[in-house]
């Protein structure tokens, strides 16, 4: 693939810096990352979207190259921001991808702009209700990279690193606070859920209450793979989004 060109986005104070790639035709795909990570953890997956339509891999701000803001954006408002994204760059057939954090990101957006957003994808999605805290979190994140891959963990190292503890923990409350489940109602978009099968921050009970609970939503789960299901699992995941994109099963 060749290189992204990467761009700066501004909003008022707020910087979202874009790696675009892929081909000028078929879908726009928005990748969302969770928190403390970046642009760059994507992988295969952007490589193997990239052969179906363009790309927009996003550092929010704070994270990745992107500077930290005076105060975290809460959920709501990052989905406005990406709302805004896409409609002053005007990206055209724009399907979002969050990955943890991000898959709240993209509810948010998908709720609050349903005239934007056909189609969205929901990788690992966070916060469970019924675990919604901190430690909790915390420790199901420990249990879920025991005995990950080394790339899994050097990526996660450096982009927490990168951001600093401090803005992480102020990221970190507002990603606790949001109860996605409230909006999860309102989403109107087809969506596709993605859960790696040993996911332990984002259990089955979880996902099947997203499935039951959005108009159109389907699941599907990757066997053998953990919370980063899309670093370890690329062209597999890339290919599912694919076909959502396209309105295939």
């Amino acid at each position: 693939m060749s290189t992204p060109h990467t761009s700066a986005f501004r909003s008022r104070e707020r910087v979202t810096v874009i790696a675009e790639s892929g081909i000028r035709t078929g879908p726009s795909f928005i990748l969302l990352h969770g928190i403390g990570m970046g642009r760059r953890y994507w992988g295969t997956l952007t490589d193997t979207l990239g052969r179906h339509g363009r790309v927009y891999a996003l550092d929010l701000p704070g994270f990745g190259d992107a500077p930290e803001p005076e105060a975290p954006l809460d959920l709501r408002q990052s989905g406005d921001l990406i709302a805004e994204l896409v409609e002053r760059l005007r990206i055209p057939n724009p399907v979002l991808v969050g990955h943890s954090m991000g898959a709240q990101v993209a509810v948010e957006a998908a709720a609050r702009h349903p005239e934007l957003f056909e189609r969205i994808v929901l990788i690992s999605p966070t916060v469970n209700p019924e675990e919604r805290g901190a430690r909790v979190q915390a420790l199901r994140l420990l249990q879920d990279l025991w005995g990950a891959q080394v790339r899994v963990l050097g990526f996660g190292l450096v982009y927490y690193l990168k951001a600093g503890p401090r803005w992480y923990f102020k990221t970190l409350r507002t990603m606790m606070e949001h109860r996605v489940e409230e909006t999860l109602p309102r989403v109107l978009a087809d969506t596709l859920v993605v859960r790696g099968s040993e996911d332990r921050l984002c259990p089955k009970s979880w996902v099947d209450r997203i499935v039951a609970t959005v108009p159109r939503c389907r699941l599907v789960q990757v066997p053998g793979t953990g919370h980063e299901v899309m670093m370890t699992n690329g062209k597999t995941v890339g290919s599912l989004i694919a076909r959502h994109a396209e309105g295939r099963r």
